[in-house]
């Protein structure tokens, strides 16, 4: 498993909240389980303190992604150094759920944990992660969707850097607010010019009278 993999736990926990939407789905401690995705021997740890932990960590991972879709490169490598200091894993050779066609084991790097409660070890994994894939593919592959009022995080694997929203969905509805944005303005422009062709002719009969 690539270590980058592990980069999907950030986003994850970033876009749990749509700040200028007005909604946050971590409210409860079923919904800090649930991030956890298939690891679920982690997800039993967590507890209602959790989610007050999640929202902290949340916050502070949404700056990163804030600092790199705003080109500041040094703050967002600041911030997410901060992360990987106050929470650290230890990275081990693991071989289990992964055998070849003999069934030999697929060895390959894993993120373990140590924690001292569920959220240590998620926003451990999280920051690590995400400090694969910014080594790996640059600080500007991070960013937060333009399709206002959305601004989710996403990680832009694009082989040439084009990725600007965080799904097809948002990237839809852009695109249909940009082409009726231009229809509007094609339709403005139609009207002046009716209007300045009127005026003209106007002018020109009382011209001749």
């Amino acid at each position: 498993m690539e270590l980058a993999y592990y980069s999907d736990y950030a986003v994850r926990l970033v876009n749990s909240e749509e700040p200028l939407r007005g909604k946050d789905t971590l409210t409860s401690v079923e919904a800090v389980r649930d991030l956890f995705g298939v690891n679920q021997s982690a997800a039993r740890r967590a507890t209602d303190a959790d989610v007050t932990r999640f929202r902290s960590v949340r916050a502070r991972l949404r700056s990163v992604f804030e600092a790199a879709d705003g080109g500041d490169e040094t703050l967002a490598v600041d911030l997410l150094n901060s992360l990987l200091l106050e929470f650290p894993v230890s990275p081990q050779i693991s071989g289990h759920d992964f055998r070849d066609d003999d069934g030999r084991p697929l060895w390959h790097m894993h993120l373990a944990d140590h924690p001292s409660n569920a959220t240590a070890g998620y926003a451990a994994i999280a920051a690590m992660g995400l400090a694969f894939h910014l080594t790996e593919y640059g600080v500007d592959r991070l960013g937060l969707c333009e399709a206002a009022p959305c601004r989710n995080a996403y990680l832009d694997t694009s082989t040439n850097r084009s990725r600007r929203y965080c799904s097809d969905r948002c990237a839809t509805r852009a695109n249909v607010a940009a082409y009726r944005a231009r229809k509007r303005l094609e339709a403005d422009r139609s009207q002046n010019t009716g209007r300045a062709a009127e005026n003209a002719q106007r002018a020109t009969a009382n011209g001749e009278r």
